[in-house]
């Protein structure tokens, strides 16, 4: 059993990658789905488009991202009709991207029925959190009744970059304690004890946590208070304040790092503070993130801020020596999965690519090798 698809269905986009093995046989991204101006209609269509253009002979799996499989979904799950319902319970959960993800998996259950679906959620790598990490301090029937717990985001990607970190430090992975740092436009930390993840910055939705490109991150809820009643700004506004026009977007007028630091060097004041915002809020959850592991064995960045942005990194980590966490210049330039901290450090500091739908491909592959 060696053939896999992978569809990762998000917002406006439909990314897939065809394997054989561990080979890449065909890779790519439909993007602009159901926006004006030629792109597909749907995400039906674009997988339909998708599909008709691989050659799919001996096909064995299709695994499926899902962003959010609240409290239900653990690990990865076979679809059928009754996961797909449970899905679609959940996207109130995620408005913007469960009903993408249901619209793939219809779609390929459609077109191959014989092939099993394999559905891989983002949320399930942190099923491990305790509850003490999970449990928000408010009124618990009220919680209980809405759902309302730390469900944390970015798992796949956490997953495959802690797997990764593990191998780099040529150890095994249930004897490794990583903080993994996923920054990206969405950007999360994640607390890896063991290959179990124990704490992770994005709670019930994606808005929690560090700075990201247009997202706030941690805020005090009396803000949102106080932009309605002193600012008479309603829900949904205030919402797509947090959302979409937050962040280093919020800071500068752009989302993209690279042209924050471009800004930056450039003496601009506005971009200089926002670097300082964005790798100052990462700095505080690496250090609470050593304390609550106890042993850090790695940090790692990964993502596109993650792994291509050395000055994040640098500012990130500086200050942190006395806990043995310190970057090598000449390393921290270089390219590639490589260490950047010093050789014979006490805590590695690694750059690893993340592969999501890598990790995707081998967690479907799993439950159908499972039965």
């Amino acid at each position: 059993m060696t053939k896999a698809l992978v569809l990762n269905c998000g917002s406006s986009s439909v990314k897939y990658r065809l394997y054989d093995a561990d080979q890449v046989l065909a890779k790519g991204t439909v993007e602009r789905v159901g926006e004006p101006g030629g792109g597909p209609p749907d995400h039906a269509a674009a997988v339909r488009q998708i599909l008709g253009g691989l050659d799919l002979n001996g096909l064995t799996v299709v695994g499926h991202r899902v962003v959010h499989g609240g409290r239900r979904f653990t690990a990865p799950t076979l679809v059928d009709d009754a996961v797909l319902a449970a899905i679609t319970d959940l996207v109130p959960l995620a408005p913007l991207h469960n009903p993408a993800n249901l619209a793939g998996i219809a779609m390929a259950r459609e077109a191959l029925p014989e092939v099993p679906q394999v559905a891989v959620f983002d949320t399930a790598f942190h099923h491990t959190l305790p509850d003490s990490a999970a449990t928000y301090a408010i009124d618990h029937d009220i919680a209980q009744r809405y759902g309302i717990r730390r469900y944390g985001f970015h798992g796949t990607s956490h997953s495959y970059v802690s797997r990764r970190t593990a191998e780099l430090l040529e150890r095994p992975y249930d004897q490794v304690n990583t903080v993994s740092l996923h920054l990206g436009n969405g950007a999360s930390a994640c607390a890896v004890a063991g290959g179990r993840s124990v704490a992770t910055s994005m709670g019930m939705s994606p808005l929690e946590g560090l700075v990201m490109g247009t997202r706030s991150g941690d805020l005090d809820p009396t803000i949102v208070f106080h932009l309605r009643r002193e600012g008479g700004m309603g829900v949904d506004e205030i919402d797509d304040l947090l959302n979409h026009r937050s962040g280093l977007l919020g800071l500068t007028g752009a989302n993209d790092m690279r042209e924050v630091l471009t800004r930056r060097a450039a003496g601009d004041a506005a971009a200089a503070l926002a670097f300082d915002v964005y790798c100052r809020r990462i700095t505080g959850y690496v250090g609470a993130y050593y304390a609550l592991l106890g042993r850090v064995d790695a940090v790692t960045f990964t993502a596109g801020v993650g792994e291509h942005a050395a000055p994040v990194r640098a500012a990130a980590l500086a200050g942190l020596d006395r806990l043995g966490i310190t970057v090598d210049a000449d390393r921290n330039a270089g390219s590639g999965d490589r260490f950047i901290s010093p050789a014979g450090a006490e805590v590695a500091v690694c750059v690893i690519g993340t592969d999501e739908e890598r990790e995707i491909a081998r967690a479907a592959r799993a439950v159908v090798a499972a039965g």
